[in-house]
Formats: C-alpha cells, structure tokens, sequence
C-alpha cells in the first residue's frame, strides 16, 4: 500500500484527500518510480473542478475516484520485463500519459511509460527536476520542435514552431509563470530579443532570467507600446489575449497556451498567424531540455513547496495566482 492524494468528487480545494492506496502494477513498458517530488500544473485543478472550463467535445474521459497529476521526480524501483533504456536505482523525471488523467502522479509510486521518462540532470534535485516536465515540454514543443503528430483538439493545422535568433523579437505575456519563464529562457537560449509582460512584483525576477525588457502590465498595456514583434507567447489565457495581435508585425505569429477567441477577418487583415498545440510526454525532448538544466543556462523557478499530505493548501496557493514559476509537492 501507499499514500496518495485522490478525488472523489469535484469541487474545490477541500476535496482533495489524503488516503492509502494500492501500489501500481507494471504493465509492459512501464516503470514503477518511487516519488520524490510532483510538479502542479493548471490541469491538475481542471480536473479537480471537473474540466468545467473546456468544451465537452474535448475532455478526456476518467472515473472517480481519480489520483491528480502528471509531473514527477523519482527513483526507478522496478521495470517491466521488456523496457530497455532504465535501471532500478536511476533518478529519472517525466511528464506522464497527458492528455489523458490516468498518470496518477500525487502518489508515492507511480507507474510511468518508460517513454515518457528521462534521467534526471544529476545537478539539480527532484523539486526542481519535479517541476520542469509540463511546462518546460509546453515551451520547448511550442517554440523549438513539436516533437509528435498528434493532432490538437483546439485546431486542425499542425503547429509550427517559429524559428528564432537574434534577428527575432518574442514578447511572452504571463512571462513569471511556469511556462511562462520557460519560455523566456527557450527564446533567450536561441538568442532573441525578449520582452517579458507579468506583474511588477517579477520585475527583478524575470531581468534575472535575461529579458531585455519588461512591461508591467498593470501600469501600461502591450499592444499600446510595443510594435513590429516577430512572437507572441500568451501563457496567461486571457478572454484579452487577441488584443496583443496589435503587437506583431505582418507575417508575426500568436502562440496561445490556452484557449482563446480570434477574429480571423483581423488576423487576416493584419497578415499574421495563430497557432497553438496540445503538450505531450517526449522523453527524448526532457533529456534535451535536461542538458540545459544541468548546465544552468535553463533553470526551474520554485514559488513554494508543500508535503503531499498538504495538497490542499498547493491548490489553494494556485488559485491566489502571481506565481512565480512552480508550485511542488514533496514526497517523503
């Protein structure tokens, strides 16, 4: 048996339990990771509230009770027969089975497919390897490699990330979030311009992560003051977000990491384009984004951790909003 957060029923915060569970079975492919750390990501509490924020026509399916999350930071403790690539004893990190809810990550144990795994970067810990999977994946299949052929369910064309360099400039809006300040270091790695739009409270934070610069959008809106961007990252989600069309330049793109409405008329009058896609586990992308992890030129910002058992007050952190990078649990 094992501990484990699950739900029971949908709500807020208070139905998230703290209960013993069976340990998983291996299936082929798989591996079983003794948990060190899970990283909260929004669909955690989508799933929480009961995906009231989606269209029907794109929530996965899943029964109650259901054990939250897909980020995780551990040891491996077992391998199916036929997985190749792991050892019982390896630190590994992974983005599980997303989209689907079936990862179970809030957990001691979890089962994993060993594609979705990667050994985590030796010189950072599993808070921070925790905290990366999600919302690194989100930022580097939005604007390095999309890494898969699963279509999106929010648009029919294949997403195509834009190629950056030091002839580029990205404005990331919500740029303090979690991939959020993914994306401003991606976009600095490939040596564009950055200007990043958050709260005040980021400032010091974010010219930290090397944005050239920074708009505070409560005393100055984006789309009145800048102009002639090559990128666009919206990771806020705003019902606002097609107001930063103003920003671009023609031939410009939007990359919405929510849902959002766009005229299309607009879009084509000012000849510019939107596109977005669906994040899905790739471990051979994690242990990219890990090399850049171990040598520090991407690092995970940590807003707070709490024990497992406190999963509760990890949600109700979330839903304060202003985070600055990732909320973690820690597993014993």
């Amino acid at each position: 048996m094992m501990k484990a957060i699950r739900l029971h029923e949908h709500g807020g915060p208070e139905v998230l339990r703290y209960e013993e569970v069976p340990v998983p079975e291996l299936k082929p492919g798989e591996v079983l990771v003794r948990v060190h750390a899970v990283g909260i990501n929004p669909p955690d509490w989508y799933l929480r509230d009961g995906m009231a924020n989606l269209p029907p026509e794109t929530r996965p399916k899943f029964d109650l009770p259901v054990i939250p999350g897909t980020d995780v930071s551990g040891v491996v403790e077992a391998i199916a027969a036929n997985v190749d690539g792991f050892s019982v004893g390896d630190e590994v990190f992974g983005l599980l089975r997303f989209p689907s809810f079936d990862a179970s990550a809030y957990a001691e144990y979890v089962a994993a497919p060993a594609f979705d795994l990667a050994r985590k970067p030796p010189n950072i810990d599993h808070v921070h390897a925790a905290g990366a999977p999600m919302a690194g994946l989100t930022a580097w299949q939005f604007l390095i490699e999309l890494g898969h052929d699963h279509p999106s369910p929010f648009q029919a064309a294949r997403h195509h990330p834009v190629a950056l360099d030091a002839g580029k400039t990205v404005l990331v809006n919500g740029a303090a979030g979690g991939v959020g300040h993914f994306a401003v270091q991606l976009a600095k790695w490939k040596g564009a311009r950055v200007i990043a739009v958050a709260s005040g409270t980021h400032e010091s934070f974010l010219h930290k992560l090397g944005v050239d610069e920074f708009l505070d959008y409560t005393r100055s809106r984006p789309e009145e003051t800048v102009r002639d961007v090559d990128l666009v990252v919206d990771t806020a989600g705003t019902r606002e977000s097609s107001r930063l069309l103003r920003t671009l330049k023609r031939g410009g793109a939007l990359f919405p990491v929510f849902l959002g409405k766009y005229d299309s008329e607009e879009i084509a009058r000012r000849g510019v384009t939107v596109s977005g896609t669906q994040v899905r586990p790739n471990g051979p992308q994690l242990a990219e984004l890990g090399q850049l992890l171990d040598a520090s030129t991407v690092r995970v910002a940590i807003d707070s951790t709490f024990p497992l058992a406190e999963a509760r007050a990890a949600h109700e952190r979330a839903a304060r909003g202003h985070i600055q990078g990732k909320i973690v649990l820690t597993v014993a």
